[in-house]
């Protein structure tokens, strides 16, 4: 799961990086007071009661971990394992995504990946990872839930997960 755009509504902090330069300190330091996202809450819990570990795969610093677990628990989420983008590493996410996957996928199989990030999202499919683009956040205020008619459902991806692992 990734957080940013998926259970943390970050929309209060985009003017952070609507700046040149993209003030990206202010925009993480922010990150604290996000509120939480239904939607991504609701997958979070689908995943869980279905038996399913999380994992936290965020494009973060590594020096938001204090603040990124308190906020986890704050909003009653799994704290899970984190796995954060080093302090330096300036990767594009998709880049660092995909070699975290990648290092995941070794030590068991992945169910399913949540994120916001279209580029993340694509990268990630072509490498054949199954994944669920959480488009909740952009699209509509966090109260009221909205589905493409074009993507599959968090419903339908848990099924196709739990089908391939034998679990339905």
């Amino acid at each position: 799961m990734d957080i940013d755009g998926v259970v943390a509504d970050a929309r209060h902090r985009l003017a952070h990086l609507a700046v040149q330069p993209k003030d990206w300190d202010g925009f993480f330091a922010a990150a604290v007071n996000d509120p939480v996202l239904p939607e991504g809450q609701a997958v979070v819990r689908q995943l869980v009661e279905s038996g399913h570990e999380i994992v936290w795969l965020t494009g973060r610093p590594e020096r938001c971990r204090q603040d990124t677990v308190r906020w986890l628990g704050r909003h009653d989420l799994p704290a899970g394992r984190l796995f954060m983008r080093g302090d330096r590493d300036r990767r594009p996410a998709r880049v660092t995504k995909l070699d975290a996957l990648r290092k995941l996928a070794t030590s068991g199989r992945i169910a399913v990946m949540v994120d916001d990030d279209a580029e993340v999202v694509w990268t990630l499919r072509a490498a054949g990872f199954n994944v669920l683009h959480a488009d909740w956040m952009l699209e509509a205020p966090p109260d009221q839930p909205t589905t493409s008619a074009n993507q599959p459902t968090a419903a339908q991806l848990l099924f196709d997960a739990q089908e391939v692992e034998g679990r339905t």
